[in-house]
């Protein structure tokens, strides 16, 4: 009798492991509250636009059928006209910048202008290096040259 009441226990066990130890925090409890009202709202004014445009098509469809003789060649033409203009300024900024490219990459600025920066901060950084080390190296000779000429001129 007592292992049929233990093996009784056992889905209540189960679906107790499922769910998480602890408590909703007061944060998630005020989210849920304040998001709740907010979601049922936005629900209703949701099922409200969908009924009035369901009511806007009842009464539109009969027009559009009548119309449908002028409409139709009318929104194709207004459709191609529109995918015109926006074709010609799309291939027409492809060119400025394609020609934009070419010139940048026949004067050999290519690349951003931080990139740029860096470059020749980098090159002017070197660059300083390498005139330093060119004047000690100098400066070291001239010293070695006007000891060495002390030293004959001393003898």
């Amino acid at each position: 009798m007592a292992q049929l009441l233990a093996n009784s226990q056992y889905p209540v066990k189960t679906i107790k492991g499922l769910l998480p130890d602890k408590r909703p925090s007061n944060s998630q409890v005020l989210a849920v509250a304040t998001l709740l009202p907010i979601g049922g709202f936005l629900l209703t004014l949701a099922g409200i636009t969908l009924i009035g445009t369901i009511i806007g098509l009842v009464v539109a469809t009969p027009l559009f059928v009548i119309f449908s003789p002028v409409l139709v060649p009318s929104a194709i033409t207004i459709g191609i006209a529109v995918m015109g203009f926006l074709t010609a300024g799309a291939l027409g900024l492809a060119a400025l910048l394609s020609v934009s490219w070419l010139l940048n990459y026949l004067r050999g600025t290519g690349g951003t202008m931080t990139e740029n920066l860096d470059y020749v901060k980098q090159r002017m950084q070197d660059t300083a290096g390498y005139v330093g080390q060119k004047t000690k190296d100098v400066g070291h000779g001239i010293q070695s040259m006007a000891q060495g000429k002390n030293v004959t001129n001393g003898r």
